[in-house]
C-alpha cells in the first residue's frame, strides 16, 4: 500500500547496483521511489503530479539522456528540481564549470558527480526542496 504522505522522487538510473543503493537510500530518507532504468523507460512517467524532484544520470542508451529528461521535467514544469548525477567527469575529464552557469543550458537545478556520497544527495534534495524535503508536490 502506497503511503500518500510521502514524497515521490522520479529515479533514472542505468546501473541497477546505483539504482538498488538510491532507492534503498532514499526510502530509509521516508521518500517514494519511482524508478526507471532508461530514459525510454522514464519519457512516459513525466507526468504533472507523478513525482516531486527527479534525480537522473546523465548518460545512459544515449550520452545525452539526462539532459533530455531533465529538459522535458521543466518543460512540463519548471518547479521540479532536477538532480543530475554523473561520472562524465571521472570517465572524461570533463567537468561542468559552474561560473559558467551550466543550469542555464543544462536546465538542471544541481549536477552531483559520481562516487555518490548519499548525504550530498539528501542534502542537494532537502536544499531544493525545502528544508523538510517536501517543496513541490
Amino acid at each position: 500500500m502506497t503511503d500518500q504522505s510521502k514524497i515521490k522522487i522520479l529515479v533514472v538510473e542505468d546501473d541497477p547496483d546505483m539504482m538498488e543503493q538510491m532507492k534503498v537510500y532514499l526510502e530509509s530518507e521516508n521518500y517514494e521511489v519511482v524508478a526507471a532504468s532508461t530514459q525510454k523507460e522514464a519519457e512516459p512517467l513525466i507526468k504533472p503530479g507523478a513525482f516531486s524532484a527527479a534525480v537522473l544520470d546523465l548518460m545512459m542508451e544515449n550520452p545525452d539522456s539526462g539532459f533530455v529528461l531533465s529538459h522535458k521535467i521543466k518543460k512540463m514544469d519548471a518547479k521540479v528540481p532536477v538532480i543530475i548525477v554523473t561520472s562524465v567527469t571521472k570517465e572524461t575529464g570533463f567537468y561542468f564549470d559552474k561560473a559558467r552557469d551550466p543550469k542555464a543550458w543544462i536546465k538542471a537545478d544541481a549536477i552531483i558527480h559520481k562516487e555518490l556520497r548519499f548525504e550530498q544527495l539528501k542534502s542537494e534534495l532537502k536544499r531544493l526542496m525545502g528544508a523538510g524535503g517536501g517543496g513541490h508536490a
